[in-house]
């Protein structure tokens, strides 16, 4: 497996960001009106929902979808509560901040410009007018609006941050025809502590678009300054100018990732019949702007958390170049990560129609479409990424993981088994986790001892995997094989993961193996305090509770684990017998059936006369 590409944002520059960058509230701040600015002004609608009688109601709404992502929802009743109260600041800020993350541009922009019309434009709503002044080429404005928003020194609401406002300025001042002005204002702003890398990709484009691309060449060449997916195409397209097809495809060819990336092979394949790469990387300077917005978008989601303005900025990135992929896959990651797989899928699609979707787009895809449940079109998702891209290993493993997920463990080997032909021996840390997944599906499947030696490959990788670990472990408890080893499995795996519910089950199920019951009650308390809705987990409980002594509570969680509705009838036959004649007698019948409790007959129908 390949390393893929570094992004376009320098997790160096966050020092930068975190400054007076912009100060609109994120959708779930939405619940209190009191983080609001009192200085934001009152404005009018854009749009209203369905009518919810009165201020509350439409109020209410839009918090519950604040506090879920639930964008379009959020900013409909949003709407609505100002359709009853249209000189709520708070009110305004809030839908602006729902109407950008859920894509509805035109209905921000329009809002903006009331809120700027009104001359108490927030933050964000300059951000937006800013976007829109550069949409309309109206770039005197935008300088003119740059230079005069407050400076972060004033009482009044910062103006959105020295590298951010340079940069846009800088490329409004090439859209003026200022181009010496322009280049002289990159230059400046590369001089900021730790800014170089990012500014001087933007003054690389900048370059290039005034057809100087010797000048891009020299700083493009520069990993700190070209080593993305966007930087080495705008490097491919530079050298390709510059009649140095041979360099660029030979830069190409070494790039990490290449063989993942279609179009970077489409571009050599290009260069190779003697094309002449147009560069349209930067086709003015309102892709400049958008690529500003993507690099910060960038930068703000790249922490465990996402920043919610890291949505915004992706979105304002694509709706001043609906073309630019990357920032309609980073709007795409992020929605996923905020539960909102549906406007995750629309952004998916507006990727495919533009004929732009790169196996890294539609491994995101998949994901998506499996967190929402939809495996089937997960599955024919990772089917058809397999048929257009046959040598990626990930795309096999996807497939795997979508076919094991549906519980069809036997078709799920065969993916695997392809994956890790593809990856080989060179890339060892690439092999554990295919291993580890395809010994679930041999486990699955039946085929326990394949699924033991791809178990212990994988440890022999990650020796320190706790799932691997906890897997395995359970495993051998369940066979009541090897349960000494599988005990000490399992108590590394609990070292690492001490509040993880399945793994405490494992070790207190380890225990009860062993016959050592009352040093399982500790464990499977906190396994049931961890996962109280897990039918397996308060099933066990229950046996160990009856070896203790605890019989009535033992049925109680019987009792639960019955309400909690078991995967398989097997469970539901075997709780039920335990709660009509204990569990001694259980264990009874099943050791004198091969281990297997006898089923229940259905009574034979009456014979007629």
């Amino acid at each position: 497996m390949t390393t893929r590409l570094i992004p376009l944002a320098l997790i160096a520059l966050l020092p930068l960001l975190q400054g007076p960058a912009m100060a609109a509230p994120s959708l779930a701040q939405a619940q209190d009106p009191a983080a609001g600015n009192s200085e934001r002004p009152a404005h009018r609608p854009v749009d209203a929902a369905p009518d919810l009688r009165g201020l509350s109601g439409p109020y209410l709404a839009a918090r519950m979808a604040a506090i879920q992502n639930d964008y379009s929802v959020a900013a409909r009743y949003y709407l609505q509560a100002l359709a009853h109260d249209d000189s709520d600041p708070f009110l305004q800020d809030s839908a602006l901040v729902a109407l950008i993350s859920a894509g509805e541009m035109e209905r921000a922009a329009a809002l903006s410009g009331t809120m700027s019309d009104q001359g108490r434009a927030t933050e964000l709503a300059r951000l937006v007018q800013r976007a829109e002044m550069a949409r309309a080429g109206r770039w005197d404005a935008l300088i003119e609006a740059i230079d005069s928003a407050p400076s972060p020194g004033s009482n009044a609401t910062p103006g959105g941050g020295i590298l951010v406002d340079g940069m846009m300025r800088a490329w409004a001042l090439l859209g003026a025809g200022k181009a010496g002005e322009s280049l002289t204002a990159f230059k400046k702003l590369a001089e900021l502590r730790g800014a170089a890398p990012m500014v001087n990709y933007h003054l690389a484009l900048a370059k290039a678009r005034v057809g100087d691309f010797e000048g891009a060449e020299l700083l493009l060449a520069d990993p700190a300054t070209g080593a993305h997916i966007l930087g080495v195409i705008a490097r491919a397209q530079v050298l390709s100018q510059l009649e140095r097809n041979r360099d660029a495809i030979a830069m190409l060819e070494a790039t990490p990732g290449f063989a993942e990336e279609p179009y970077l092979v489409a571009l050599r394949d290009r260069m190779k019949r003697g094309e002449t790469l147009p560069f349209d990387s930067a086709r003015g300077p309102a892709d400049g702007m958008a690529q500003v917005f993507l690099t910060f978008g960038s930068v703000l989601a790249t922490s465990d958390e996402p920043d919610p303005l890291a949505l915004i900025h992706a979105r304002l990135a694509e709706y001043l170049a609906p073309d630019l992929g990357e920032a309609r896959l980073l709007s795409a990651q992020l929605l996923q990560g905020f539960g909102q797989f549906d406007l995750a899928e629309h952004e998916f699609e507006a990727l495919r129609e533009l004929g732009d979707m790169r196996p890294v787009a539609e491994l995101s895809r998949i994901d998506a479409l499996a967190r929402a449940e939809r495996l089937d079109d997960a599955e024919k998702a990772a089917l058809a990424l397999t048929a257009a891209h046959p040598e990626l290993a990930q795309g096999w493993i996807a497939l795997g993981d979508m076919l094991r997920q549906q519980d069809k463990f036997g078709q799920a080997v065969p993916a695997y088994d392809k994956a890790l032909s593809l990856i080989g021996d060179k890339i060892p840390e690439a092999r554990w986790f295919p291993l580890y997944a395809r010994g679930i599906a041999l486990e699955r499947s039946g085929q326990f001892s394949k699924a033991e030696a791809d178990f212990r490959a994988a440890l022999k990788i990650r020796p320190d995997s706790a799932q691997v670990l906890n897997y395995l472990g359970y495993s051998l408890v369940d066979r009541s094989e090897k349960l000494d080893e599988a005990l000490a499995l399992i108590q590394r795996a609990v070292e690492l993961r001490p509040d993880d519910g399945y793994i405490l089950d494992s070790l207190a199920w380890a225990y009860f193996r062993l016959d050592r019951y009352p040093e399982a009650v500790a464990p499977m308390e906190r396994a049931v305090a961890a996962m109280p809705g897990d039918p397996l987990v308060n099933d066990h409980m229950g046996d160990i509770y009856w070896m203790v002594g605890r019989k009535r509570e033992a049925e109680i969680q019987w009792h639960r684990a019955l309400s909690l509705k078991p995967e398989t009838e097997a469970e539901v036959h075997r709780i039920r017998a335990k709660l009509e004649r204990g569990l001694d007698a259980v264990l009874e019948e099943e050791k004198a059936n091969g281990g297997k409790l006898p089923e229940v007959r259905a009574p034979e129908p009456a014979r007629a006369d």
